[in-house]
Formats: C-alpha cells, sequence, structure tokens
C-alpha cells in the first residue's frame, strides 16, 4: 500500500538558486520593448506573460473569464498574452526554448525528459502527485484485472512522459520485466479513439483524458497512482530568461496560483465549464462528478521543498535505471526558489 507522506514545506537550499543563476539568459517578452531587458514596471511598460490558452477549466480558465488573473499581475507591471493551447508539456518545453512561451505546466516526467536535452526554462511550483486522478485505465469487460494481467498486451504510453512512467512504475512494483508489455507510443489527444476501438489493452493515463473515459461508464483504473507509488508531480515551468528578468513576475503569478489552487480544491465545481456547459469542452454526467471528486482530494501549487526534490530525483534515477534517459538528469539545477523572488 501507498503511504501518503507529509507535505513539509520548506524552501530550496540557496545552492539550488546559484544553479538557477548560472543558467543562460535569453529575451523576454514586453511589450513595446523589443529587447525586453527593463523590469516589470520600471518603465511604465507592461510585461507579457505568454501562457498557453487553458481551455474551458481549471484556475487560469477563470482566471482569464474574470479578469482576475490580470487584475494580480498588473499590480507588478504584467499581462497575460494566451497564445496557443494548453497541451503536453514537451512542445511547450520548446516553445520555452525558442522564445515563444514564458509559462507552461507539466509532469516530472515529462519534465525530466524535456532537461535531458537543452533546456531554457526552470520549474517553480510545484502540486503533489496525483493518487486518484492518474493510472492505468482498461475496458470494462476486458478481463484485465492485475498489472500481472497486462503480460502479453498492449498498453498506450505517452513517449518518455506520465504514461511511460506509470506504466513502468506499476511493472517494476511487481516485478514484471518492461519488455513483458508491449509500449505502443501514442500522443494522448489521439489515444481515446485507439483505446475504444480496442487496438491496445489499455492506456497508462493521467486526468485530463482519464475522467472522460471513466465518465463514460465504460472503462476504470486498473491501478490508479496511490496503488502504483508514483512520484508524478505537476509543476509549473517558466522560460530562465523571464524568470531571470522578470522575478517580481514570476512571484506574483506564483501567488496567484496558490490562492487560486486552495480556492479550486474546496470547489471544484466553481473552476468547470468557466466559458461552456456545453460542447466537446464540457465536462458533464458522471465526468463532471468523477472531476470534482478528484479535484477535491488532489494537491495545491505550492513552493518546491527539499522533500519534494528527493522525490523528483527518484524518479530522474528510475528513468535513467528504465533507460527512458541515457543518464540521470540533475533536476535540482533546473529549480527556482520562487519565496525568495522579489
Amino acid at each position: 500500500m501507498n503511504i501518503t507522506r507529509p507535505r513539509l514545506r520548506t524552501t530550496v537550499p540557496t545552492a539550488l538558486l546559484a544553479a538557477a543563476a548560472l543558467l543562460a539568459l535569453s529575451a523576454c517578452s514586453t511589450s513595446g520593448d523589443s529587447n525586453g531587458s527593463a523590469p516589470a514596471g520600471s518603465s511604465g511598460k507592461t510585461v507579457d506573460v505568454r501562457i498557453p490558452d487553458p481551455g474551458n477549466s481549471g484556475v487560469l480558465a477563470l482566471g482569464k473569464k474574470d479578469g482576475s488573473l490580470d487584475k494580480a499581475l498588473g499590480k507588478v507591471g504584467a499581462r497575460v498574452k494566451w497564445t496557443g493551447s494548453a497541451g503536453p508539456f514537451a512542445p511547450a518545453a520548446q516553445a520555452m526554448n525558442a522564445d515563444q512561451l514564458d509559462i507552461a505546466t507539466g509532469s516530472i516526467t515529462s519534465g525530466i525528459t524535456s532537461l535531458s536535452q537543452r533546456p531554457g526554462f526552470t520549474f517553480f511550483t510545484a502540486v503533489d502527485p496525483d493518487a486518484k486522478g492518474e493510472g492505468i485505465l482498461v475496458r470494462d469487460g476486458s478481463g484485465i484485472e492485475s498489472v500481472a494481467d497486462l503480460v502479453g498486451k498492449k498498453v498506450a504510453v505517452n513517449q518518455g512522459g506520465t504514461g511511460e512512467y506509470l506504466l513502468l512504475k506499476a511493472l517494476a512494483k511487481e516485478k514484471i520485466p518492461a519488455d513483458k508489455v508491449e509500449r505502443v507510443y501514442l500522443r494522448p489527444d489521439q489515444t481515446a479513439a485507439v483505446f475504444n476501438a480496442g487496438q491496445v489493452d489499455a492506456w497508462a493515463v493521467w486526468a485530463t483524458y482519464a475522467v472522460a473515459e471513466i465518465g463514460s461508464g465504460k472503462a476504470h483504473f486498473l491501478a490508479d497512482g496511490e496503488a502504483i507509488g508514483s512520484d508524478n508531480y505537476s509543476l509549473n515551468a517558466v522560460r530562465t530568461g523571464f524568470a531571470e528578468q522578470h522575478p517580481a513576475v514570476v512571484k506574483a503569478l506564483y501567488d496567484y496560483l496558490h490562492t487560486a489552487s486552495v480556492k479550486e480544491k474546496k470547489d471544484p465545481a466553481a473552476y468547470l465549464n468557466v466559458f461552456t456547459d456545453v460542447g466537446p469542452t464540457a465536462v458533464t454526467g458522471k465526468a463532471k462528478k468523477v472531476q470534482t471528486e478528484i479535484t477535491a482530494t488532489s494537491g495545491t501549487v505550492d513552493p518546491i521543498g527539499p522533500e519534494d526534490i528527493v522525490r523528483f530525483e527518484s524518479v530522474a534515477a528510475f528513468y535513467a535505471e528504465q533507460k527512458v534517459t541515457k543518464e540521470k538528469v540533475d533536476v535540482a539545477a533546473h529549480l527556482l526558489d520562487v519565496e525568495k523572488l522579489t
């Protein structure tokens, strides 16, 4: 049984800040200032913070609708510039590296694979692993009743991200060699049709996609994050150059996200169907109940503490052991102590 670890929210060691400070600078996005060299508000110019559009649910969606996010950032001379749409972290990391995006959300698992390349971003917040919203989905009536039953089966995963991690972690826990199960690499937004058509036997996935499947009444978790023993945190990343030039903006964004995530945990339904309650982006019926229950038991957006770093490093070591990465990634070198930003 997975034991829930207590949260001891303390600050990141000063050495981590020094490591982050060594990362290369890149230009930030400042409206009216092509070189982006002026700190937020220092010259009366407004700093544009480029964030993927949040869609129809979550704290950013509500912040976009009611203007509260721009109001909070306006106090430090900044505003949001919504760009693209929220999705997998890997392309978002590439966009930050290319100076096309300033903020993105992803898992520590996909973060590690992105860090194994040439990262131009750092992580500044952590949300505890989702014990109930991620796991390995199977169709009702599939006959798959245990992780051991996956031997010889096909499981859809997103390569190097949450899905591959959850599957490998579940197999390792049961001492099943990874090559006994066929990994089918698919983008998560393309997997539902394949899964429901029976072209794969299971799908290792997180709440963004799992809720609709569970809500349909035709699928369930064979093993959820708690059963697997997942250390798969959700993190917010910031483009390194932006953080170094506009620390007050990053701090203001953190403050907003933390406060809003606490409110969302207490009243999950208020953060669903923010713009519309009909259509493909709406969460309805049983899926709405599933999502509110998951959110009510999930973590909040918090600073990254030493106890989190230990678990990040364990994921990095596991990825190297499983040959997902060529070597163990030094996660600690890419973290930011948001509580010390001013």
